[in-house]
């Protein structure tokens, strides 16, 4: 394919370039201006759109990137950090594990079904194109009030979506964390997770390479779908979104099933150099990237790639994000052994373009040159923002109330009553009528899934080991103190693999914010991200890679500010999984950690006065380490029966969850939690006081010398019960009840409300 420079003329046919179609395409003047000094000229218009694409927020982190730098990245098990399709850390014995989370947050918002499940499909991508085989998914969902017909259709089509394009590829989707909240009324957030297994010498990278060497397109033909989807989830979402569905992308569950394979294939073959998922901006950004990853040039020619549409132009089919397709760069000659791989799998492979020793980014209609860029320049002088940050006065205000001065409401004085409340909380029911739809158990290497533990676990084949896998983020928290709410995502996440028996190693983070132009926007992002980086640092835990969403707003506001934390952790040893559910009848029940005064932030305040108030509870990271030690080690000497972490509705509805966390095995607890006198019963029962968990064990003397020995605060409080009855005695107040209702509450709120009539349209 030839390489010699040609003058880049206006394509017939493409609209003058005007400030106003400059704008359409997000480009500030500021930018423009900047584009023009790249080019030294006017743009093509197939060249402003590139660069809408590649300098938009969703692909170019222009907003955030210097912030995420401060980050910790390394550790000597991290293989491969940020800045590759995903993460991958070693997990001994020549293994390793690749994982990484992502957003599809606008498109699941005009169209739940697509949105959520093309959202699936690329992180899929995204993992195996490491050369992981992909053997987990997970997810964090966020929607608001279920009572609302809109949100409850918008809950079907996500779910449905996740469900059908995990249960058709064969991949098991093993956990997540959903959370209600009216902040996400006119914004859901659906973010996807997936955990990859493979053995270290077959990771590869998206890194062009090798002067001479073949590009070639692979899978799925392009067609119009999914144009400016990259911009589209880069700004605020609007009433003018029904009119942005063609940007939604379609997927096809079957097409990836094969894609995957026959890429895994590939890789293993020895035929090509690097392969880079056609994700957002599609093709201008997959072969970008490379590019630029690899310090070379590349030349694509559009009449080359593989189109199912008639008339596609240049500008469309380099912004197409059609899904289950691949950039792949081939060593030069085996381009035949290449196609014959994808043949074998019945799919199509085209070259398309070739590496070049020129440092240009140029793309070609046949013999005309529609798009020319001076080398890497066009990913490395992305424009780099440093905006304002302010907190808002209004949270500050929010966070100064007492919790303490808000009355009981009289039902209050049945604290049944209360406790039944927050178990009907969708936010804390449980969500059978959700993860029933996933396919969980799918290729036999679950060992826990859904609902069974506080993360999941997953074998690993050929071994004795096995990881726990966890998504978290209390959005409350952060909205009211970001940075203590992103050092506390990280704690609970951790907190969470632990109680399975895992050691939390590492994270992958996906970043939801509203609009980084505004100041008290852009301090949550700031400070949740120091958080976060707080509590990886303290609990060594780096972060492998991730994703940024911002925008995520209406005209009614943003979002919560929500870092949701995926978390990987290594069980060492099989035998050392621990669920979460008591076991057996005369267990005694040790509370690791101490009960606080804090109700701040509770989803009590929220579930039960319609109050988002008080200071966040504090999180002592040095504690937060040191309990994970402790309850590591005392699951190894093989003390531990069941355990299970404090958070979101405080002690009783932990205790709760315990005794019914198997609903075929229900078992009673009688317990006493007494306190410092200056802790109220309400904060005994309700608060969501950090570092806590819950352990039922048949040698307690042997439990409480462990946490002695880590400087871990114990002791026993009751027992695990034959009888179905639920006592706690907090202070002066007492709840007594058998666990019938709460069952009733906890197990059936979601579907119950679900069963409304949903026949409410977008």
């Amino acid at each position: 394919m030839s390489t010699t420079i040609s003058n880049v003329k206006p394509r017939p046919g493409d609209p003058a370039i005007t400030p106003a179609l400059v704008a359409e395409h997000g480009i500030t003047p500021f930018e423009y201006d900047k584009l023009l000094g790249l080019l030294g000229r006017e743009p093509t218009f197939t060249e402003l759109g590139i660069v809408s694409a590649l300098w938009s927020e969703h692909c170019s982190y222009k907003h955030s990137r210097p912030v995420l730098k401060s980050l910790p990245t390394k550790a000597p098990y991290v293989l491969q950090g940020p800045g590759e399709n995903a993460g991958v850390i070693s997990v001994g014995d020549g293994w390793a594990v690749a994982f990484k989370i992502e957003s599809h947050n606008h498109p699941s918002a005009v169209e739940p079904y697509q949105g959520a499940a093309t959202g699936v499909g690329g992180i899929l991508r995204d993992v195996f194109t490491m050369g992981a085989r992909p053997i987990a998914m997970l997810n964090s969902l966020r929607f608001g009030s279920l009572d609302t017909p809109r949100v409850r259709w918008l809950v079907s089509g996500v779910v449905k979506g996740i469900g059908d394009y995990g249960n058709c590829i064969g991949v098991p989707t093993v956990a997540g964390d959903v959370m209600f909240d009216p902040a996400y009324e006119g914004n859901p957030l659906v973010n996807a997770m997936c955990v990859g297994l493979m053995r270290e010498d077959e990771l590869i990278t998206a890194k062009a390479e090798g002067i001479g060497n073949p590009i070639l397109a692979v899978g799925a033909r392009t067609g119009r779908d999914g144009i400016h989807g990259a911009s589209f989830a880069s700004e605020d979402l609007s009433a003018e979104n029904e009119a942005k569905r063609p940007r939604v992308q379609v997927g096809d569950p079957f097409t990836e099933k094969l894609l995957l394979e026959a890429s895994l294939e590939l890789i293993r073959s020895g035929h090509i150099v690097a392969i880079q998922d056609m994700g957002a901006a599609g093709l201008t950004s997959s072969s970008a990237e490379m590019a630029e990853r690899g310090d070379v040039g590349v030349v694509i020619d559009v009449t080359k790639v593989p189109v199912r549409e008639e008339g596609m132009t240049p500008y469309e089919i380099l912004l197409s994000e059609s899904q289950e397709r691949m950039l792949v760069v081939a060593k030069r000659g085996h381009e035949d052994a290449a196609k014959a791989i994808l043949r074998k799998w019945e799919l199509q492979a085209e070259v398309i373009g070739e590496v070049i020793a020129e440092p240009v980014y140029r793309v070609v209609e046949g013999d005309r040159v529609v798009a020319e860029f001076p080398g890497s320049r066009l990913v490395t002088e992305c424009p780099q923002y440093h905006p304002e940050a302010r907190e808002s006065e209004a949270i500050v205000a929010l966070r100064a109330r007492d919790p303490h001065a808000v009355p009981e409401r009289a039902e209050e004085a049945d604290a049944v009553w209360t406790l039944v409340q927050l178990l009907s909380s969708p936010t804390i029911a449980n969500k059978r009528w959700i993860y029933r739809q996933y396919d969980s158990q799918v290729r036999t290497s679950t060992v826990v899934g859904p609902g069974g533990a506080d993360a999941a676990v997953v074998r690993l084949r050929g071994t004795n080991k096995a990881l726990a896998l966890k998504t978290d983020c209390n959005s409350r928290y952060v909205y009211l103190d970001p940075r203590m709410g992103g050092r506390i995502a990280v704690a609970e996440a951790a907190r969470n693999v632990a109680c399975t028996g895992g050691r939390p190693m590492a994270i992958t983070n996906c970043l939801n914010f509203g609009n980084p132009k505004k100041p008290e926007v852009f301090f949550q992002f700031r400070e949740a991200v120091h958080g976060m980086g707080d509590a990886c640092r303290a609990l060594g835990t780096p972060v492998t890679g991730g994703n940024v969403s911002l925008y995520n707003e209406n005209p009614q506001g943003a979002v919560f500010p929500t870092p949701t934390i995926g978390m990987v952790g290594l069980i060492e040893n099989i035998d050392h999984v621990t669920r979460s559910g008591f076991r057996t009848a005369g267990d005694a029940i040790v509370l690791l950690g101490d009960c606080t005064d804090e109700l701040g932030a509770s989803e009590y305040l929220s579930r039960v006065h319609n109050l988002t108030i008080g200071a966040v509870p504090v999180v002592d990271l040095d504690h937060e380490k040191r309990l994970v030690d402790a309850l590591l080690a005392a699951i190894a000497e093989g003390s531990v029966r069941s355990a299970h972490d404090v958070s979101e509705g405080g002690f009783a509805v932990a205790l709760a969850e315990c005794c019914m966390a198997d609903e075929d095995h229900v078992w009673g607890a009688e317990v006493e939690l007494a306190a410092a006198t200056d802790v109220t019963p309400r904060s005994l029962l309700w608060g969501e006081a950090q570092g806590r968990v819950l352990v039922s064990t048949p040698t307690a003397e042997a439990v409480l010398a462990t946490a002695t020995a880590h400087g871990i605060a114990a002791r026993v409080i009751g027992r695990v019960t034959k009888e179905k009855r639920l006592i706690i005695r907090a202070g002066a107040r007492t709840l007594d009840t058998p666990l019938v209702p709460l069952s009733d509450a906890y197990f059936n709120a979601i579907p119950a409300l679900m069963q409304r009539a949903a026949t409410a349209t977008a």
